[in-house]
């Protein structure tokens, strides 16, 4: 009996051992698997504006869990942005049950990506979502879709075409609003006086022109005491970015403050002034958009001072956006995202929900 006892008494204790540590650890990639904390909310589906149904459209009723749907990614995956849209569309495609995803990557070609829509048609594609690289130039292959009844929804960056005729809608962020709020980081970090360098995305698309615009006038309107000294594109790439700060320490010295309009050229940033001998963060503040991990765990080590989020999490809220659609739900021309926003407050305790 003693020795039934013990040997139940030692089960117990093991039993209670486990659920303990199973119930108070978690790794990194439970807290936030392939970066997938942080989904995406709805700001405004544009209420009052014009919306589009499945009749307007003219497109075939259709069952996604029974369907082709075709992904066109712009850009190489070099850049977290790309690689966190990718997968949650992937992600998202494989928890519905979607019978086929083609995906496919332009590298930052706009002939390829008009390839790529083709090339996707041609396989049979149903239904296509598309991540434009330029905001002109698509039109063949939004012809080719159309021709085919196949209805196209874009993300992230807007096409300069018809929603409800040469495509379905856009899902994404309000750039403009990012560039504001930019600014106002910007203003508050400096205290209202410095000598900005702006680090341009690339050209031709309607991300770059409006993350500008925002920013530039809200300096404008609010803060006299910020001079904007240079405009530059480093081609929301890294390198581009460091290479660029480089030139510009040298050319503009006197350059205290810089606002990179996505984080890759940011932390390029953070590289050329380390390497000039400045302290980031503190000789030369920086502010950025996207909300990459690598750019928030910036702002906890001191380099950047504020990222203006912009969610590439997609996947939900794309495929929801086509159900209802072939559910009969009429589909604003413009679906807008909120974007949360990072500073030295809340940066440590929000990292994990970066991708």
């Amino acid at each position: 009996m003693i020795v039934r006892f013990r040997v139940l008494l030692g089960a117990l204790v093991l039993v209670i051992a486990v659920i303990a540590v199973s119930g108070c650890t978690r790794s990194e990639d439970d807290v936030n698997p392939s970066g997938s904390g942080g989904a995406q909310v709805v700001a405004s589906g544009a209420p009052g504006g014009p919306t589009c149904t499945l009749g307007q459209y003219g497109a075939p009723k259709l069952d996604l869990k029974d369907a082709v749907v075709g992904f066109s990614q712009s850009e190489k995956e070099a850049n977290p942005f790309r690689i966190a849209e990718t997968q949650s569309i992937k992600d998202e495609a494989a928890k519905l049950g979607v019978r086929k995803l083609l995906t496919t990557n332009a590298q930052s070609q706009l002939s390829k990506q008009i390839s790529d829509i083709q090339d996707m048609l041609a396989q049979g594609a149903q239904f296509l979502i598309v991540a434009p690289l330029n905001s002109s130039g698509l039109e063949p292959a939004l012809s080719a879709a159309a021709a085919k009844k196949v209805p196209v929804l874009t993300i992230d960056r807007k096409v300069n075409a018809s929603a409800c005729k040469d495509y379905l809608a856009f899902l994404g962020s309000n750039f403009v609003e990012q560039g504001r709020r930019a600014a106002d980081a910007m203003i508050k970090i400096t205290g209202g006086s410095a000598k900005v360098a702006i680090l341009l995305g690339s050209s031709g698309n309607n991300v770059t022109t409006d993350r500008t615009n925002g920013f530039v006038d809200q300096i404008k309107a609010k803060a006299p005491g910020i001079e904007i000294v240079v405009q530059q594109t480093g081609e929301f790439a890294r390198d581009k970015g460091q290479a660029v700060m480089e030139q510009l320490i040298d050319s503009h010295p006197q350059i205290n403050a810089v606002y990179a309009e996505n984080d890759e050229m940011a932390l390029g940033a953070v590289t050329a002034l380390k390497a000039a001998g400045k302290n980031p963060g503190k000789d030369v503040k920086i502010v950025s958009i996207d909300g990459t991990r690598n750019a928030v765990q910036s702002i906890v080590d001191g380099t950047i001072n504020a990222v203006i989020e912009s969610n590439p999490r997609f996947g939900p809220l794309a495929f929801k956006t086509a159900m209802d659609f072939y559910a009969g739900t009429p589909i604003p021309a413009n679906v807008i995202i909120s974007d949360r926003e990072y500073d030295a407050a809340n940066a440590q305790s929000e990292l994990n929900s970066t991708y």
